[in-house]
């Protein structure tokens, strides 16, 4: 594209200097002819005065030098032989001219420039007193008919090959313009084939590579976000595994000491290491939860109820105690029931993995006209650093936790508009807060803020639970 558009504008750009060059050049050219004739005329008229009065040689020999044209041998008077007996024409000066030119402009009375050696010669026919015509002629040599005209036509030269330097140049740039964004584009391209999933491409260049380039940033967004949600999807499937493998860790230690026993303990810890393995590969997934649709969503009270009447044989065998509150009437939410469900397991599952046994929780709903929240309390020992828990994958750096778990709560909270708060509950643990917005552009302005969270907290490092 750069060497067509140069071909283009070379082209282009030397027609246009040949269509004015050109013209203009014999322009200058006729106008020095002009000009040395004219200047030719004038000589000839300074003689025509004498030639009037007298037609004696001697005179004549006299006003001829005194004139410029004359004065170095250009000038020549012709008058015919008088009527008189034994008359003879009389000729001053050097003769150039043919006598058949002489006598045509004798004839018919009219100036006439014919050529002759070594340039061109003027012959002006002029009256005399005897009534009969005498032709002056003035030598114009060809050097004094082309004066000028060679360094008018290299100024055209160099002018035109000054446009054409520039107009080359001009494109040449504006090729490297339109180039280089599309070969940005093109490398892009490339580096996003090979899988370089950071590979994004300035948007700059003409509107069209703009439009291009915003369009292909776009698409490789989508291309990651899309990779992203794949792995993301499986982080979290795998991690709703860690409910049932955790009642079946536990259950499997009280099987005693026999071999069954030991294999089973033993099976289920490989399985927990497969699941943790799945969940750690796809840690780095960027989160984003859908806004639950019109008429989506699911009873709260019915939720908690359902997966607290799970958690409570667990409960019981570790002596623990338990109390419900808020759910004895239904409460709508535009969540998902196995988003619900997911979230409420890695709360309560968290508490039974890090707190000890016989250590009291609680689970609160409270609804209002614009939100829904979740209370689950406990009173183990707390979280040290609640703002560092809530980074996507910072527990994921104690044995046993993938730091997903408050990942997943959070993700269902922003959905909605809402988010999740951590702090010391009335038992003296920790109180984990679940704002649920219940306005559908809270929730889109939630979504938002989510994808730039998962962002930032990507690049930062792994602390505690």
């Amino acid at each position: 594209m750069r060497w067509a558009l140069v071909k283009v504008s070379l082209a282009v750009t030397v027609m246009v200097v040949l269509a004015f060059a050109l013209p203009l050049g014999i322009v200058i050219k006729e106008m020095a002819r002009d000009r040395a004739f004219s200047n030719a005329e004038r000589q000839a008229a300074t003689i025509g005065p004498t030639l009037t009065v007298t037609t004696e040689r001697r005179m004549l020999e006299r006003a001829v030098e005194s004139t410029p044209a004359g004065a170095v041998g250009r000038m020549a008077v012709h008058i015919p032989a008088s009527g008189e007996p034994g008359g003879l024409p009389l000729e001053i000066g050097k003769r150039r001219a043919a006598k058949k030119d002489l006598a045509t402009v004798e004839r018919i009375g009219r100036a006439s420039i014919t050529e002759v050696s070594g340039g061109s010669a003027l012959l002006q026919p002029t009256a005399i007193g005897t009534g009969q015509i005498a032709v002056v002629e003035i030598f114009v040599p060809e050097g004094e008919v082309s004066n000028g005209v060679d360094t008018a036509w290299l100024v055209l030269a160099g002018v035109g090959i000054a446009l054409i330097v520039g107009s080359v140049a001009v494109a040449d740039r504006l090729g490297v313009r339109m180039v280089q964004p599309a070969q940005r584009l093109a490398g892009a391209a490339h580096d996003l084939g090979e899988g370089r999933l950071g590979a994004r491409v300035p948007e700059e260049g003409p509107p069209e590579l703009r439009s291009a380039a915003v369009a292909f940033n776009s698409m490789a967004d989508q291309v990651v976000q899309l990779l992203a949600n794949e792995r993301e999807l499986a982080a979290d499937l795998s991690h709703r595994l860690r409910t049932p493998l955790t009642v079946l860790r536990l259950n499997a230690a009280s099987l005693g000491e026999s071999a069954a026993a030991e294999q089973t303990r033993a099976a289920v810890a490989q399985l927990e290491r497969e699941v943790d393995t799945i969940i750690r590969t796809a840690r780095e997934a960027k989160p984003q939860t859908a806004a639950a649709g019109p008429g989506a969503g699911c009873d709260v009270s019915e939720v908690v109820r359902e997966r607290m009447g799970f958690w409570s044989a667990l409960a019981e065998d570790e002596g623990r105690k338990v109390r419900l509150a808020g759910v004895d009437r239904p409460v709508r939410i535009p969540v998902a029931r196995p988003e619900l469900a997911a979230a409420l397991d890695a709360l309560l599952g968290n508490v039974f993995r890090h707190t000890p046994e016989g250590t009291a929780f609680s689970v609160d709903v409270h609804n209002s006209d614009d939100a829904v929240i979740v209370l689950v309390s406990d009173a183990g020992p707390g979280i040290a650093d609640p703002a560092a828990a809530m980074a996507r994958g910072n527990s994921g750096a104690r044995d046993g936790s993938t730091g997903l778990g408050l990942d997943i709560v959070r993700r269902v909270a922003e959905s909605t508009g809402g988010d999740v708060r951590i702090g010391r509950s009335v038992l003296g643990g920790t109180e984990v807060r679940i704002w649920i917005g219940l306005d559908p552009r809270e929730a889109a302005r939630g979504q938002r803020r989510s994808r730039h969270r998962g962002r930032v907290q990507r690049r930062r490092k792994p602390a505690v639970r």
